[in-house]
């Protein structure tokens, strides 16, 4: 019972021995001093990384910047770039083919032919004359009144005719020209367009026509103008020709009256 005693007491410590005791602990503050570099060092690499995401963020930009300016900047080296396709486009042979093709489309237009004799005949309907001094022809002929095609296809023929009439009262110069004697409150002004088909034995077929009655008073100044136009296949070899009734009023100017055909497409 006394040494069980003895021993408790051994095993009890006095304040003393507590307070010696507390040294024990003294290990776990060299622990802390070793954790604070580690702390530190990993504080400064985060913000090392930090400022290197920064810096990258800034360059990008920066480059984001710098390209946009480059798009809305002209540059040589940018211009070249860009310019190449369409410099290899413009050398494309079927594509310089196609526009001159375009350019090259069988076309005419003729002004009606001035000072023409006109008034020998009157009632029946005469062939016009055209004037190809003064006019246009691509690739298509003019033959005594006819427009000739030379290349088949698919064209838009149109025509224009001006009539007009006034009587001169009290015109005593003998080098007016002679107006017929005709009753114009009632003249018929008729324009006709024909299309001579040479798979037709070049029997002349009536295109187009267009014209009106008129009701002119025959002491003052009169004018009507009579225009019309279609698309129309034509082969090679065909040709096409105007007449009028009443051609003695036909107006003689270039803008008044005129004729022509234009190739479309094939």
């Amino acid at each position: 019972m006394a040494a069980t005693h003895s021993e408790y007491r051994a095993y009890l410590r006095n304040t003393v021995d507590i307070e010696a005791g507390q040294h024990r602990f003294h290990p776990v503050q060299s622990s802390e001093s070793t954790y604070r570099p580690l702390l530190f060092g990993t504080l400064a690499v985060m913000g090392l990384l930090q400022v290197a995401s920064s810096v990258a963020i800034l360059l990008h930009l920066t480059g984001y910047l710098q390209e946009v300016d480059l798009s809305t900047t002209p540059h040589r080296p940018i211009e070249e770039v860009q310019t190449e396709p369409v410099l290899n486009a413009l050398k494309d042979p079927r594509k310089v083919r196609r526009c001159k093709t375009k350019e090259n489309l069988p076309s005419a237009h003729l002004p009606i032919r001035a000072r023409q004799d006109l008034s020998k005949k009157i009632e029946e309907a005469i062939n016009i004359e055209w004037d190809e001094v003064h006019g246009n022809l691509r690739r298509m002929d003019y033959q005594k009144g006819r427009l000739m095609v030379k290349e088949s296809g698919f064209y838009y023929v149109y025509s224009k005719t001006c009539f007009r009439y006034y009587k001169i009262v009290g015109a005593e110069d003998s080098s007016q020209v002679e107006i017929p004697q005709v009753e114009v409150s009632n003249a018929q002004l008729i324009q006709y367009v024909f299309h001579v088909s040479i798979k037709q034995n070049s029997k002349p077929t009536l295109l187009m026509k267009v014209g009106s009655t008129m009701r002119w008073n025959d002491t003052s100044y009169n004018m009507y103008c009579a225009q019309q136009g279609r698309g129309v296949y034509l082969v090679e070899g065909d040709a096409l020709f105007v007449n009028v009734s009443n051609a003695w009023m036909l107006d003689q100017e270039a803008e008044g009256t005129y004729f022509g055909a234009i190739k479309l497409g094939n």
